[in-house]
């Protein structure tokens, strides 16, 4: 029987690693991380868990631990915020290359400078073009169920590619919500054991990992990146409509508020979202056919699936956590824009609570005018928006 537990989105994560049994953890502290690898460490002390825990000296040298035990073929983990993401480049690339099906939750801060330790999602929107999965929590519920579903998914033998869990730094790693844990029993049945094909440890059937790939094999290897990401989404989808039948709680790429009848919307991510459901409602109140687009999976990018819940509106608003400095708008404008190229509809950036800042309702529900207004005087484009952002 599933139990609810009021834990901080760090600590349900460290439970749904703690139920997936893994075999090593490479961890390095960071802010607001820290306390989601100090709980699995207790776990790990008590004996709640089975698992060579590695103390190491950096967030680099904790990838690549992960990245060494994965390749011997071990279920290894790690977790990381911010900094110690942009500390770990190099080597992020190297575990997605390896097709190596590490799970990390990443506790979204903004990257230094000047020196932040409060949320935005400019550490991972980095990481989009490193050939990692990314779902994208909006509670500590999410936290738990995504780290669950991300074994599964990373280990599927048609995607092995790394998965990392974003959620929002301090929103969600430090507040208590309840959370309804699934019994350790059905955890451990639902992620199951890692069987992995190959390992380096195994010396009677020997194989090359991460060798020097010049112009004569490198392009087909990232060939099979592209090919492992599109084979992710029915993968995505199963694992999602399974868990829904042992929790009650089904997932998707996204989730549609409000949508059937709405005229405008806005596409968000993380916590946010929350806050946005609300908003909607008071749209709704002012006369606003507003509706929302919480995406859960940014990477795989599911292109043709926001292409058809945006079709019907008359514009669509972009909420980005992040900034892409030289062009207007943030990652997710440009992807969600792209997305909708060739059907003229207006896609309007709007930029919001970079380095912690708080987002309200009443922003939210200003924003989703504007979006009225734009479709009432016909307006196709507009320069980004910042939310909250003093002159």
């Amino acid at each position: 029987m599933a139990k609810f537990q009021s834990l901080t989105g760090n600590e349900a994560a460290a439970h749904a690693l703690r139920q997936a049994s893994p075999d090593v953890c490479a961890t390095y502290p960071i802010t607001p991380q820290t306390e989601l690898m100090h709980k699995f460490a207790e776990f790990v002390a008590n004996g709640d868990v089975d698992t060579e825990m590695i103390l190491v000296e950096s967030e680099h040298s904790a990838m690549s631990a992960a990245i060494g035990a994965s390749a011997a073929g071990a279920r290894a983990v790690t977790a990381t915020s911010a900094n110690g993401l942009a500390l770990m480049w190099e080597v992020v690339y190297i575990a997605a290359s390896c097709r190596l099906p590490i799970v990390m939750p990443e506790v979204n801060r903004a990257l230094s400078g000047p020196i932040n330790i409060h949320c935005d999602h400019s550490d991972t929107m980095g990481c989009r073009d490193t050939s990692w999965i990314q779902l994208y929590a909006e509670n500590a519920q999410e936290a738990y169920d995504d780290t669950l579903q991300a074994f599964r998914i990373a280990e599927h033998p048609d995607v092995l590619l790394p998965a990392m869990i974003p959620f929002d730094g301090f929103i969600i790693s430090h507040t208590n919500e309840p959370v309804e844990m699934l019994p350790d029993d059905v955890a451990a049945k639902f992620v199951g054991e890692y069987k992995p094909a190959r390992s380096l440890l195994d010396v009677d059937n020997p194989h090359t990992m991460g060798p020097l790939d010049l112009q004569d094999f490198y392009f087909e290897h990232k060939r099979q990146q592209v090919e492992a990401m599109r084979n992710a989404f029915p993968v995505i989808e199963a694992v999602g409509k399974e868990f829904g039948e042992i929790s009650g709680r089904t997932y998707d790429f996204m989730t549609e508020y409000m949508m059937d009848d709405a005229e405008v919307a806005l596409v968000a991510l993380g916590s946010t979202c929350g806050t946005a459901y609300e908003a909607c409602r008071e749209a709704r109140a002012k006369g606003i056919k507003a509706g929302l687009l919480k995406l859960r999976v940014f990477r795989p990018f599911p292109t043709e699936r926001i292409a058809k819940v945006l079709a019907n509106l008359k514009v669509v608003g972009v909420f980005d956590r992040s900034i892409s400095f030289g062009i207007e708008g943030g990652p997710l404008y440009h992807e969600i824009r792209s997305a909708l190229y060739g059907s003229a509809k207006p896609v309007l950036p709007f930029v919001y609570g970079l380095g912690g800042r708080d987002i309200t309702v009443g922003q939210i529900v200003e924003a989703y005018q504007t979006l009225a207004d734009a479709a009432s005087e016909g307006v196709a484009e507009r320069e980004v928006e910042f939310v909250g952002v003093r002159d």
